[in-house]
């Protein structure tokens, strides 16, 4: 059983969600103004939240905003019926961890839920990941090889955490686009190929190539030596 916050201002909408994820077996509690969100946070642990983006007093996308700037690190199902790309990818950017456009199917919405609760029974208890000379800390967000830190993109960021969550092992190319960009994207060879290159470029150091290996047939490999 996972706590999860609902952040909806919408009685019945905020009704449907706690009802199908309470029928998972999770505990359910519900806020329907973005203001009281924080202190709640901050007096309370949720290992997921699903976020309104339109919200009176503090918006979706101004909240995420503030939950990851405190540091605060729990995975946010975005929702919203504003459903354009460049709406989506501005509530991943803010610090979103998924987001989903209404009317959104009950089974999507519990079924991405899970993957967030899922991921975040991964996160490691110090918040870093290491893979060989790669270091990442999920927290602060920041990048070491070898020791030297390493500037990288947000997307770049989220490309490389994902490979290093599965260090040692072929990653599929699909898998990673629906992982690192999401399903609403059009999927592009030429899009994973291009950041792919650049991730490889920025975690090269003198006497050590890059760590990310590309598999024939099967995708990437981040290498752990």
């Amino acid at each position: 059983m996972a706590r999860i916050l609902v952040v909806e201002d919408d009685a019945e909408t905020a009704e449907i969600i706690a009802s199908a994820l309470t029928g998972q077996g999770h505990e359910v509690s519900c806020v329907d103004d973005g203001r009281v969100v924080l202190a709640r946070l901050e007096a309370e642990r949720f290992d997921a939240i699903t976020l309104d983006r339109m919200l009176p007093g503090l918006d979706g996308l101004g909240l995420v905003a503030r939950l990851r700037a405190r540091r605060l690190q729990t995975p946010v199902l975005m929702l919203s019926a504003l459903g354009d790309v460049d709406e989506r990818v501005a509530g991943l950017r803010a610090g979103g961890d998924d987001y989903l456009a209404k009317p959104f199917a009950v089974s999507e919405l519990t079924m991405r839920v899970e993957v967030l609760l899922r991921r975040n029974r991964e996160y490691p208890e110090d918040g870093f990941l290491r893979a060989g000379q790669v270091e990442i800390d999920l927290v602060k967000r920041q990048v070491w090889v070898g020791g030297e830190p390493v500037s990288l993109l947000q997307t770049e960021f989220r490309l490389l955490e994902f490979l290093a969550r599965h260090a040692g092992r072929p990653v599929a190319r699909q898998v990673i686009f629906e992982q690192v960009w999401g399903r609403f994207f059009e999927a592009s060879d030429n899009l994973i190929n291009v950041h792919i290159a650049k991730l490889r470029k920025k975690l090269e150091r003198p006497g050590f190539p890059s760590p990310i290996q590309t598999i024939k047939g099967e995708g990437y490999r981040l290498e752990v030596e």
